[in-house]
């Protein structure tokens, strides 16, 4: 079948690989080639005798042997592979045989019919040659006396379709003898047919009119009527102002009902929910989304409001203006009717039309819109926004000019600003409310059992006597607010989500797609509360007062806490998952992660500033009140401490415990061993000089204030109000320099006698054996309290100390 010969297999693969195709020469044929059509075995067996050896003849008769071999093997192959397709093409062939056969006796029958209807049509020809002409000219006749007779019937057939109000018959009859009536109008009988056609055809339009002005008549009836009235040469425009008027009046009903049921429905007023919730107070962990996150009940919900408003208003509008379109707009012009630009005209009408309804649709939407004021189920008002956009876009398909689909779509994206809003104003609420919920919480404290507490106070219980009132646990406000707080914003934030979904339709505009998500939900809802609760964590800084206003400072130490943690994770954390759930893309500025830690870090600083100042300060309240209303000259000598000495040292330890529930030790100096054991003397280290004390004379105040004066430029310098770190130890440092400061300063403004001096010295040993342990540095106490000494021996009448060994068994045993 093939030449698959070595010689023919070598050419075809030096054809391939080589450069360029060999030059095709005129070469005679050899007879000795094997392959060729001239071969000549005697010639090639001569030659191979003559050429070769004995070893080469076996050899070259054993390749001719694999080669005959090789090519019967591909033979058979060739016939084994091909075996089906030999096998159809038989059938087929034999097959096309007798379909030929077939076809060819059809075709013999065929042409011996096609003679006979030749020769059949020959003859009547034949016979009817003769009368072909009178037959033409009596069927034109007939034709002509069946015109006639429709003109003349044509009166009574109008009647007819008059009575039966087919219109549609009655116009096309007339349609079709209008311009024969009008070429014959000269003759009086065509004349009297017009003139009784032409009465008809006006009671007739009238009766159209009149349809055309009831109001009951549907689209279609409507429809049918403009078009016959077109027919009837009514004027175009006049038509379009009267279609429309009569569209307008449905429509307009549409609104009315619309704009009642917006009447009937009046929202509940949330601030009464607001307001019976803050009648019950709640734990934050109890005060969920029931205060605030409600819907008002309306009689009908936003879905059903714009169903009705789809249903009714949209799809009458839209069926409006596909009659319109088709009657007016759409409507092949022909004739008189090309040259007067009808459609254009139309076209204008109608877009005229459209949007002055829509916009008082649009209107009683954004008022509906705006009713939903609770933040409960952001779905309903989701699905009815993306309903109201679905079907605004059939408007756009019917009127490609007409701009209410793009203000359909400014409606949904104002609605998505506003939703952002009101759920921000929500979070707002919540937090307060939460905040306000942690100060009942406060301020109402749950009742210890056997002088511990339940909450996790119980390391106070030891300070008071059994039975006392122990606060509640700091770390479960803490926790429970910060919670409370990050449950709420993923809830706002799955609610807000819905903006975004995949099924909704207007989520693929670009709105939604960026400014949405980066400007709308990231910066203006939880970069905005983020800012919010530190401006209103900072506000509580900003009262009046020695005291700090009303603000009980457990609250500053809680915030302050709250707004650590804010920078360290939290502000992290829903930044992150902001921009993850809503794919945000920061095309325009937003605000960085570490600018609103920073902020966060901010407020917690200045509240536990402000917290420390205000503890510091109620500490002070009490020195100063107890150093200002006792007569120190004319007192008696002291038998133990007093009262408000051991009245500071137990609220320090109740700051202590309340501080280390919230914040970590601290880092402080290496104690001495005898820190509690430390005394305190009238010769202090700034008061060397009174040692000379039996010499003393009004003459030396001048050389001790100046020995006093050069040993504090050599003192170390003490910051009273200095900024506190995120520590424990830090807190109570700041505190007692505080308080110890005021102590210091009320007497230096008091005038002392024997027993006063005395009595400080034990009051100051008193704080030294249970201070030292607070503060970062003991060293500023001892400083601080051999001041207050110093100062006291300095205005005392009479310097005489206590022995040191007495102020030691007065405090033990105080």
């Amino acid at each position: 079948l093939t030449d698959s010969s070595p010689g023919r297999k070598r050419r075809l693969l030096r054809l391939y690989y080589s450069a360029a195709p060999e030059p095709q020469q005129e070469e005679q044929p050899d007879p000795c080639d094997i392959n060729g059509a001239q071969f000549d075995p005697e010639l090639y067996l001569n030659k191979l005798r003559k050429e070769c050896s004995l070893n080469e003849l076996m050899d070259q008769e054993s390749c001719m042997v694999r080669q005959i071999r090789s090519l019967d093997s591909d033979m058979q192959t060739l016939v084994y592979e091909n075996y089906n397709k030999f096998i159809s093409a038989t059938d087929t062939i034999r097959k096309m045989k007798n379909d030929f056969k077939k076809m060819e006796d059809e075709m013999d029958c065929l042409s011996t019919n096609m003679a006979a209807i030749t020769e059949f049509s020959a003859r009547i020809s034949g016979t009817l040659q003769d009368q072909h002409a009178q037959i033409t000219k009596l069927s034109g006749v007939h034709t002509l006396l069946r015109k006639l007779q429709f003109l003349f019937e044509l009166p009574a057939r109008l009647n007819k379709c008059l009575e039966l109000q087919a219109y549609a018959q009655a116009v096309s009859s007339h349609c079709r003898a209008r311009c024969v009536l009008q070429q014959y109008s000269h003759m009086p009988s065509f004349r009297g047919i017009q003139d009784d056609c032409h009465a008809i055809m006006e009671r007739l339009a009238q009766q159209l009119r009149q349809k055309f002005r009831d109001g009951g008549t549907s689209a279609k009836e409507l429809s049918e009527c403009v078009e016959l009235l077109l027919q009837l040469d009514e004027p175009a425009e006049e038509l379009c102002d009267k279609f429309l008027s009569h569209a307008q009046t449905r429509l307009e009903a549409d609104l009315q009902g619309l704009e009642a049921e917006l009447r009937d429905s009046a929202p509940i007023d949330v601030s009464t929910q607001k307001l019976s919730s803050a009648a019950n107070p709640m734990s934050p962990s109890e005060s969920s989304t029931s205060s605030h996150f409600l819907s008002p009940a309306a009689q009908t919900d936003i879905l059903e409001f714009i169903d009705r408003g789809c249903n009714e208003f949209v799809s009458n509008l839209c069926l409006v203006i596909a009659s319109y379109q088709e009657l007016f707009v759409n409507r092949p012009q022909e004739g008189e009717l090309a040259s007067k630009n009808i459609p254009q005209m139309a076209n204008s009408k109608l877009l005229v039309f459209v949007d002055t309804l829509a916009a008082r649709y649009f209107s009683l939407v954004e008022r509906r819109i705006q009713e939903e004021k609770g933040v409960g189920d952001n779905s309903l008002l989701v699905r009815a926004l993306d309903r109201f956009h679905r079907r605004l876009q059939a408007v756009s398909k019917l009127l490609p000019g007409s701009a209410v689909p793009s203000q359909g779509t400014e409606i949904v994206i104002q609605a998505a600003r506003e939703r952002i809003k009101q759920y921000l104003s929500a979070l707002q609420s919540f937090y307060l409310d939460s905040l306000t919920d942690v100060r009942q919480a406060l301020a109402a404290p749950r009742l210890s059992v056997g002088g511990t507490s339940s909450a996790g106070g119980g390391a106070l219980a030891g300070s008071g006597p059994p039975g006392k009132e122990a606060p509640p646990s700091l770390p479960d406000l803490l926790t429970s607010l910060s919670n409370s707080i990050l449950n709420q914003i993923k809830s706002v934030l799955a609610s807000v989500h819905l903006f975004t979904a995949k099924d909704i339709t207007f989520s693929s505009k670009p709105y939604f797609k960026g400014e949405f998500c980066s400007q709308g939900v990231r910066e203006g809802l939880v970069v905005s509360f983020i800012k919010f609760i530190c401006q209103s964590s900072r506000q509580f800084c900003e009262s009046a007062g020695d005291r700090g206003g009303s603000t009980p400072p457990v609250l500053l130490l809680l915030l302050s806490r709250l707004c650590l943690d804010f920078e360290t994770s939290t502000i992290s954390y829903i930044l992150t998952l902001t921009d993850e759930q809503f794919l945000v893309q920061h095309h325009s500025p937003v605000t960085a992660v570490t600018a609103l830690c920073a902020e966060a870090r901010e407020a917690a600083q200045k509240l536990l500033n402000h917290y420390v100042k205000v503890q510091g300060l109620i500490i002070s309240q009490m020195l100063r009140k107890s150093v200002e209303t006792r007569d120190w000259v004319n007192t008696i000598e002291p038998r133990n401490v007093r009262a408000v000495m051991k009245r500071v040292v137990e609220d320090t330890t109740s700051i202590d415990v309340q501080v280390g529930l919230l914040y970590e030790e601290g880092v402080r100096k290496a104690h001495s061993s005898d820190s509690s054991k430390r005394t305190f003397s009238v010769y202090s280290s700034s008061r060397q000089q009174i040692r000379y004390a039996p010499s003393y004379t009004p003459s030396a105040p001048m050389d001790t204030n100046l020995l006093s004066n050069i040993h504090k430029l050599f003192s170390e310098r003490i910051d009273i109000f200095s900024p506190v770190e995120f520590n424990k130890v830090s807190v109570l440092t700041g505190i007692i320099k505080i308080s110890l400061k005021t102590f210091l300063e009320c007497v230096r403004l008091r005038t002392f006698g024997r027993y006063g001096l005395q009595q400080i010295q034990v009051d100051c040993h008193y704080l030294q054996m249970y201070l030292w342990r607070f503060v970062s540095d003991e060293n500023l106490v001892h400083f601080l309290l051999d001041e207050i000494v110093g100062s006291a021996a300095h205005r005392c009448l009479d310097p005489s100390p206590m022995e040191q060994s007495v102020i030691e068994v007065i405090c033990e045993r105080g």
